[in-house]
Formats: C-alpha cells, structure tokens, sequence
C-alpha cells in the first residue's frame, strides 16, 4: 500500500457502513485521518459500528442528523448505495465538501496496476474469468469491488507485482475523482437502475466514467457489437480494443466459429465450458485482457473450457442421472432470462421460473419459450407464467419453491435433457436474497445427487 499522507489529521465523514463503508473506514483511520461514521442502522444492531467504536473510530447510528455536517469535514466518503438526492449527501455538496465512494480511496494507495471491469450485464463474470485467467498465468490477481470485495480492504493489502481485477457499478463510479485502470472493459450498456440515475443517459454517462482519466499509455476493451460503443470509441483518449462476434476487430473477434485476437488463433467457440452467446462475448473480454498482459494461450484455454461460472450466474452444477443442471437464480428479470436462454437447445429445455410480482407481463419472453420441453413455475408469478406457458402448449407444472421444483420435475425428465433455474423475477416473496434462493437450489441439487 502506498503510504500517503493526503488523509491525515483531516476530518472525514464516511456515510453508509456495510462492506464498502467498513474497509473505508479502517483504511482512512490507518492512514492518520480523523473519522466519524453515520449509518442508519441501530448501534445495538451494527456489529461494523460496534467493531468501529472499539478500533478509536467515532460512531453516531440510528439516523442521519444534518447539522453533523457543520463539523467543518475536508471529504465524505458515501456507501454507492445511497443517491446523490439523499439529504446528507446534498447538504454535503452545497457546502462544497467533496463527496466519492471507496474505489476511489482504492486507486490513491493502490500499488498494483488496476484492471476495472463494468457494463450492464456480464461484469461479474468477465471479472472472475480474468482473475482466474491470470492467475492460471502465474500472474498474481485479487478480485475486488463489486463483486463481494471491497476495493480499498484489498487496495490496502496488494503490492506492486499484483493486478487488482474490479469491478465496477455505475454507482462506484458517479464517485471517482482520480480513479484511472491501466485496463477497462465495458461489457455492454443496457437500460438499468433509472431510478437511481434518473435516465438512459446519466447511467451511461456514469459508465463512461471508468475511462475519463486514461491516457493513449491504457487500453480501453469496448464491445463493438453494439453501435453506441463503438461510437463511444472515437471520445476517449484511452487506446481502444474493441471485440465482437459479428465482424473482425482489431482486438478479441469470431470469425467461422474460432476465436481469434490481432489473427492469431486463440480457440474454437465450442471449447467455451460456458453456453450462451453473451457468455462469448464475456470470454472475448477475457481474451482482450489476457493477451494485452502476454498470457499464453494454454493459460487461457485452460480457464475457458473448464470454467463453470459464477455462483448463481448460469452456475453449471453437473449432472443428475443424465441431465444436466445449471442455477441461475441471479436472473431477477425477463433480460437475464432471455440470455441464459439463449445458450441452450429448447427442445431438451426444462425452466424453473417464478417470483415477485411486479406487475409486469411475460409477454417479452415468449418468444424465448418457444418449443421449451416444459416449464416448473412457483412463487406470486406462477399463474401468469402458467398462462403463457400454456399460450405457447408448453407443459407446465406448479410447485411450492425452487427446491421442490427440482425434486418433482426429475422425474418427468429423461437422460439428455437440461434443467435449469432462471426466475425472470426477483426472489423477495420468498426468499431475502437471490443467493438464499439459488443456495437452497444447490442445497437440493447435492441431496439428490
């Protein structure tokens, strides 16, 4: 870690705890600063205050009280979660306190180069592909930020010859100041958290961010399958690495069904262990990042063919008597689904799907169901599932969750086919968490094995 003294003896406010706020916390008090950290949660409920109070650092829970803000604080360090409207956060900005999240506390002390990875959707995968990718190498990669692992607790703790792999929400983002990856991916830009940004526009303005303060000297992978990116190449002055699988790039691309980078032949699309077009699409990024750090081929072959993805992203959990079973209980709306769909053969497809009720219709998936094998449907969404299932004469059954769903669907199956967990809903009228959802689904799947 780098031992910067830009924080000490200055007052600082870390607003938010949680993972984020906690690391920040501590990485600010280590390096001299004077904290004071405000979360809503009760001190007697709030073991990362408790844990605060007892390492020097000043606490105050329960609320959020405005006039904590006369104490003259030189930066507010907020958790990503809490909007720019937030009340502490605007009287912050009107008293022209500097206001960003802890990635940015990441870049000041990091001594490793950063790879940031961000985009809509596949940021978590392609993140865990070029960690594992890497450290296949020999390279030596910490995953960090949005993926469970706050940036600064592992920016503190990584040295020189590391690679922080990170990603990145466009919540992280909004709060950079000097932030700048020696390497950034953008996956993809779709429409997501509006509400918190108020438009298409600022989401994507705060993506565009991860690549503001690059230089010709830093690569920037941009996904050239899709136009808006590839407009967005021509606006930063980061060298661009684009890849796609509709035409030859300079950079990752498909061409005939092999993979290739700058001509040089890397390995046939169906070695991928991953199913899907969109999982393509993350494996070229990983490609991108690998051959930009030199790595060798087999490192990368060795990683793409046996890779079983992330936990509850189109998780691959093996076989049951023959038929293979994937948990993708992150998918918590109609776009997850469509793409895990996508990856598969119909024709010896069973979804399991179901959950909140938003109020929104399937309609937009039915073309994805088309010629499904059949369909186990649970959860405040089961009826009108049900009825589209039944629209498209596909054989649908009802079941009380995601674990009896498994159990009573095996035996309508038969060796050869797939059964996969893909909700297209959220998990909240059933479960707390899409983790606790999927983890019950894996908890099934190893009893029945």
């Amino acid at each position: 870690m780098k031992k910067i003294t830009t924080f000490e003896d200055k007052k600082i406010l870390v607003l938010g705890l949680a993972k984020s706020g906690l690391a920040a916390a501590r990485l600010l008090h280590d390096l001299g600063a004077i904290v004071t950290v405000n979360d809503g949660k009760p001190f007697a409920e709030n073991k990362e205050a408790q844990e605060l109070l007892e390492e020097g650092v000043k606490v105050i829970c329960g609320s959020h009280p405005l006039d904590l803000l006369d104490e003259d604080f030189a930066l507010m360090v907020k958790n990503p979660g809490i909007r720019y409207d937030n009340p502490m956060v605007e009287r912050a900005i009107s008293l022209n306190i500097p206001v960003i999240t802890e990635v940015e506390l990441a870049y000041l002390v990091s001594e490793a180069p950063i790879i940031g990875i961000t985009g809509t959707n596949g940021k978590t995968t392609t993140t865990t592909l070029i960690a594992d990718i890497l450290n296949a190498d020999g390279q030596f990669s910490k995953l960090s930020g949005n993926i469970g692992f706050p940036a600064s607790g592992v920016a503190s703790k990584a040295v020189s010859t590391d690679s922080l792999v990170m990603e990145l929400s466009s919540f992280q983002l909004m709060g950079i100041k000097t932030f700048k990856p020696k390497i950034a991916v953008i996956t993809n830009l779709f429409s997501a958290h509006l509400d918190y940004h108020g438009s298409q526009e600022a989401y994507e303005a705060a993506k565009w961010r991860i690549q503001e303060n690059m230089t010709a000297d830093d690569f920037l992978i941009l996904n050239f399958n899709q136009e808006k990116c590839k407009a967005l190449s021509s606006a930063t002055k980061a060298t661009v690495v684009p890849f796609s699988t509709k035409e030859k790039v300079a950079g990752a691309y498909v061409l005939d069904g092999k993979i290739y980078f700058k001509d040089e032949f890397i390995m046939n699309v169906e070695q991928l262990a991953l199913p899907g077009e969109h999982n393509v699409e993350n494996a070229l990024a990983a490609i991108a990042v690998a051959k930009l750090r030199a790595v060798s081929n087999t490192s990368i072959l060795s990683v793409l063919t046996t890779f079983a993805g992330v936990k509850h992203r189109l998780q691959y959990l093996g076989e049951l008597d023959g038929r293979k079973v994937y948990n993708d209980s992150k998918a918590t709306n109609i776009l997850a689904t469509q793409k895990a769909l996508s990856g598969f053969d119909n024709s010896k497809l069973w979804l399991l799907a179901g959950g909140l009720d938003r109020g929104n219709g399937f309609d937009t998936l039915e073309p994805d169901l088309i010629g499904l094998k059949g369909m186990v449907v649970f959860g405040e969404t089961a009826s009108k599932l049900q009825k589209t299932a039944e629209k498209l004469d596909i054989p649908v059954f009802h079941s009380e969750n995601v674990a009896t769903a498994l159990e009573e669907i095996l035996p309508q199956t038969e060796r050869g086919d797939i059964i996969l967990l893909s909700p297209a809903c959220a998990s909240w009228d059933q479960y707390k968490t899409f983790e606790e959802r999927g983890d019950l689904f894996i908890t099934t799947f190893e009893k029945l094995k």
